[in-house]
């Protein structure tokens, strides 16, 4: 693609372009208009250069794209009409709102209930994190809910026969909505249970991202509705250089059976995701299970993407059961975000748990661009004599954003911040801990990508045996990662510190 771009690149500025040399009627023609394409192609990318910096957007993003559209004019003009307009994301995202009041409402007064009955002494750390929950309520509408018991899932064998387990013993609704839903033997797996369910008379409602699912095969979704499921695509393009909807994808990974058992993470539907793609060989990755309370709020989320893709108001009973007796006493806030939102949730909940560290921060990230106040937050906890330990693939899947991520390694690392390269395969899970008594875990990477542009919802844990199971598993990881020196990060080939800063110059835009 950029090399057919720079072929157009070449043609405009070229004052005999090889399709018309040999063409004197064509050349002739040619020569009186290069003048005015070339004029009118520049004064467009002059105007758009003259929009990016009156859009008054964070002074790195601007410096980024002023380079691409001077070093690859064409290249540049094309990628900022896909990707970099700044446009009002409230107006796009209008009819993305559903009345929820009523949900927000039983869940309020269910919570209050059980603040009455509970006995708060077994929360003695919650004093420590009212900032973060009460931040989580104004800027993401998430209560913190009590009555809930959660399994943490590791990798994909686990995790996929826990799903499948659960989606068989379904008896009303299904609602299944991932980023990257493929058509291999793992998507075929899901696509039968999803099948026979909706063939028992269970409702079946299926959310992918249009860009993320972009290559599944039509035939896979026709046998979907065939059987009855609803199927809808988030977001569709047709035509991308004209739309900036290409920017603003769907990452969530979600499912909620009956109401009562929900599932969120950072497992797409693939074969991958088991190991069995050789780029990557081992998959390493996290998943969560829910049942009680918090199960309602990944509901809420599912049921206002379903109205934003199909402008059917989902309601009933049925889809906010009422819990008999308790599911358990986990304490769980569900933070969602998105361009629909006015805040950066998730961003502002990562830095929050972070600056409130008071001994340790474990993150595990494969996609990790911080941007200044995350990178900020994380060196301040370091030189304060806290325990920062992150760990990184040490192999690419995404080439730009790997080498943009050991663009910020250095400075982290004279920080006293110690980073880890994961061994034994891919790492993709996303997990933030904090002093064994926080977790967070879901589909947000640490990037301005998923900060910014996606919509993503991560789970956050308090004080929980998953917190607990998520430490030791990151200990693990750790045994199966080498630890990366600042002398041996200093004393890295030349050409990779090259290919790091010119990838930091589109980390923004990343």
């Amino acid at each position: 693609m950029i090399e057919n771009l720079l072929h157009l690149f070449l043609f405009i500025h070229s004052p005999l372009p090889h399709v018309v040399i040999n063409n004197p009627e064509a050349n002739s023609v040619w020569k009186a208009i290069q003048p005015s394409v070339t004029f009118l192609f520049s004064l467009s990318v002059f105007l758009i250069a003259f929009l990016i910096v009156l859009e008054n957007r964070n002074p790195s993003r601007t410096v980024a794209w002023l380079i691409i559209l001077n070093f690859l004019p064409i290249v540049g003009f094309i990628f900022y009409l896909m990707l970099g307009r700044n446009v009002r994301k409230r107006k796009l995202f209008r009819h993305k709102f559903i009345n929820n009041t009523e949900v927000l409402k039983k869940l309020g007064k269910r919570q209050a209930w059980l603040w009455e009955k509970t006995d708060l002494s077994r929360y003695p750390h919650l004093a420590l994190k009212r900032r973060l929950m009460k931040l989580m309520i104004n800027v993401s509408q998430s209560p913190f809910t009590l009555n809930n018991k959660t399994k943490v899932l590791m990798n994909g064998g686990e995790t996929f026969s826990k799903m499948i387990e659960d989606l068989s013993q379904a008896k009303d609704h299904i609602h299944f909505q991932f980023y990257i839903i493929r058509h291999d033997s793992t998507g075929q797996q899901f696509k039968q249970i999803l099948i026979d369910k909706a063939r028992e008379g269970v409702k079946v409602r299926v959310i992918y991202d249009w860009v993320g699912s972009l290559m599944l095969d039509k035939r896979y979704i026709a046998e979907l509705e065939e059987a009855g499921v609803e199927v809808v695509s988030f977001f569709p393009v047709i035509l991308p250089f004209l739309n900036n909807k290409l920017n603003y994808r769907n990452h969530r990974k979600i499912i909620v059976i009956d109401g009562k058992i929900g599932f969120v993470g950072g497992l797409n539907i693939g074969d991958e995701y088991l190991g069995k793609d050789s780029r990557y060989g081992f998959w390493r990755d996290s998943h969560l299970r829910i049942e009680g309370d918090a199960v309602y709020l990944l509901q809420n989320i599912f049921l206002k993407d379903w109205f934003f893709v199909t402008n059917q108001n989902i309601e009933g009973d049925q889809y906010f059961p009422v819990f008999e007796g308790e599911a358990g006493n986990e304490l769980i806030q569900i933070a969602s975000s998105g361009p629909d939102s006015d805040w950066e949730s998730i961003w502002q909940m990562y830095f929050t748990i972070i600056a409130t560290a008071q001994e340790k921060i474990y993150i595990t990230s494969p996609y990790f661009i911080p941007d200044d106040s995350i990178s900020m937050a994380l060196k301040t906890a370091a030189l304060s004599g806290l325990d920062v330990r992150i760990i990184l693939p040490s192999r690419a899947d995404h080439y730009t954003v790997f080498w943009a991520s050991r663009s910020y390694i250095q400075e982290l690392l004279e920080a006293g911040v110690r980073f880890f390269l994961y061994q034994h395969g891919f790492v993709h899970a996303k997990i933030l801990l904090v002093d064994g008594t926080v977790a967070s875990i879901g589909t947000a990477n640490m990037d301005i990508r998923s900060f910014q542009h996606n919509f993503e919802v991560n789970a956050i844990l308090y004080n929980s045996h998953s917190v607990a199971e998520l430490e030791q598993d990151f200990e693990q990881d750790l045994m199966d990662s080498r630890e990366l020196t600042l002398e041996e990060f200093r004393n890295r080939p030349w050409h990779h510190r090259v290919i790091e800063s010119i990838a930091r110059l589109l980390s923004p835009l990343l």
